[in-house]
C-alpha cells in the first residue's frame, strides 16, 4: 500500500505535485464518503432507533440518558411564541402481520397477510411536548435524523 512505510522512515512529498493533505487519489479525495439510497438510510434510522430506544429502557436515570443524548427539554411552539415542555415519554410496539396496498384498477386493497416468521416487533418512541395550547410529538427517528446531520454521521 502507498505510504505505509515504518515509523523511521520519513516521507517528504516535495518530488511529485499534489496538494498536502491528500492522498495520491486526489480526483477521489472530494468525495471519500457513502451515500445510502433513501430505503437503506431508512433501515439505518431504524437500528439507531431501536438501539436509542434500547438504552433509554435500560438507563438508571431517564432524564440523564436524554440530556446526554441532546434531547431538548424546551421547544418553540407552532407559532414560536410558546415554549413546549417535554412531559412524556411513549413507547408504542406493533407487529405488522401484513401489508395492504391499492389494486390495480380497482377500488379494492390487495390484501397479503404474512406468515408468522415474517411478522416483527417494531416499538417506537416519540417524545411528547406540551404547553398550555399545544401538545406536540416529535418522533424518534425525526430527532436521531437531525441529530445525525448536525454531527456529520
Amino acid at each position: 500500500m502507498p505510504h505505509d512505510h515504518p515509523h523511521h522512515h520519513h516521507h517528504h512529498h516535495d518530488d511529485h505535485p499534489h496538494p498536502h493533505g491528500q492522498g495520491h487519489n486526489h480526483a477521489q479525495a472530494d468525495h471519500l464518503h457513502s451515500h445510502l439510497q433513501p430505503e437503506d438510510e431508512a433501515a439505518d434510522l431504524q437500528i439507531l432507533a431501536t438501539q436509542f430506544i434500547d438504552g433509554f429502557v435500560q438507563a438508571a436515570d431517564k432524564a440523564a440518558y436524554l440530556r446526554l443524548a441532546g434531547v431538548p427539554f424546551e421547544r418553540p411552539g407552532a407559532g414560536g411564541d410558546k415554549v413546549l415542555k417535554l412531559v412524556d415519554v411513549e413507547l408504542k410496539t406493533e407487529w405488522q402481520v401484513g401489508t395492504a396496498a391499492p389494486s390495480f384498477g380497482s377500488r379494492e386493497l390487495s390484501y397479503l397477510p404474512f406468515p408468522g416468521p415474517m411478522i416483527r416487533e417494531r416499538t417506537n418512541m416519540a417524545l411528547v411536548y406540551v404547553s398550555m395550547d399545544e401538545k406536540s410529538l416529535l418522533d424518534i427517528r425525526d430527532f436521531l435524523a437531525t441529530r445525525k446531520a448536525e454531527i456529520g454521521g
